[in-house]
């Protein structure tokens, strides 16, 4: 009775979590008008795609689409680097006032990028970098959040191996490249879905620096089809819909590596 109960509450949990996305799959192939019906309809007459067609004709869509995935993968790669090597350095390193420099980096975990926005565009205009794909970039290549997540991973890989790695002649680059790395995989790869997926959602940041339609991102161009009067809500679904598509297929090819870095984050 009870691991029926158990299953009953993870199901209606999940049954929760994609209403949303479903609905929003509904809204975009309902026609017109009848999206606003009241009660709403989950079985819409005259479903169709029209909505999506007008989505590619309202925006230069595939443009927005290669812009944030470009974005996303070179921030997604430059934290991995950083933030690895930051974690080997921390787990690994003896120098002093170690402890001290962490806890400093993980207080910028509780600044909000809000209260950053500000020095940051300064800092980009000062460098005549405000409308490029750089400027996009930069507040992304390092990320506190990175070098904790890593930095646990890095201490559960046993030191026998280091001293093993030491014995047959490695130094630290060795030891970390072909040692570490390849014993955090899925650390890195669970970072790497939160990486991608906060540059693929990054809203407040691209609104600030970019003016250009040609580096528009993917949350740019979907606040662009909400009307001063009027909301095509068909069409805003349909972006809606495609945008959450990559992120689906990202977690479906490193859902393994989540699942082994929850369980080894549990082993004792």
């Amino acid at each position: 009775m009870g691991k029926a109960l158990r299953y009953l509450l993870v199901g209606l949990g999940a049954l929760a979590m994609l209403f949303p996305f479903g609905w929003a799959v509904i809204t975009s192939v309902t026609p017109g008008d009848a999206v606003l019906a009241v009660p709403p309809d989950f079985t819409p007459e005259g479903a169709s795609l029209d909505a999506y067609g007008r989505l590619l004709e309202t925006l230069p869509f595939w443009r927005i689409v290669l812009n944030s995935a470009w974005v996303g993968a070179a921030s997604t790669a430059l934290q991995l680097l950083t933030s690895a090597m930051a974690a080997y350095a921390f787990a690994r390193l003896p120098f002093p006032g170690r402890g001290a420099l962490f806890a400093v980096y993980l207080t910028t975990l509780m600044m909000p990028l809000p209260v950053l926005v500000v020095p940051l565009f300064l800092e980009m205009r000062m460098f005549g970098l405000v409308d490029t794909y750089f400027a996009l970039l930069a507040p992304t290549i390092a990320s506190a959040f990175g070098v904790f997540l890593l930095r646990q991973a890095v201490n559960q890989v046993p030191r026998e191996f280091d001293e093993a790695a030491v014995l047959d002649g490695a130094g630290h680059f060795r030891i970390f490249l072909f040692v570490v790395l390849p014993l955090i995989r899925p650390a890195l790869a669970t970072f790497a879905i939160f990486g991608f997926m906060a540059s693929w959602n990054s809203y407040l940041w691209p609104l600030i620096i970019i003016k250009s339609p040609e580096f528009m991102t993917l949350p740019l161009g979907l606040a662009t089809l909400h009307g001063q009067f009027t909301t095509q809500w068909d069409v805003v679904m349909a972006g809606s819909v495609v945008s959450v598509v990559p992120i689906l297929v990202l977690y479906v090819f490193a859902q393994k590596h989540v699942i082994a870095s929850v369980a080894q984050s549990g082993l004792k």
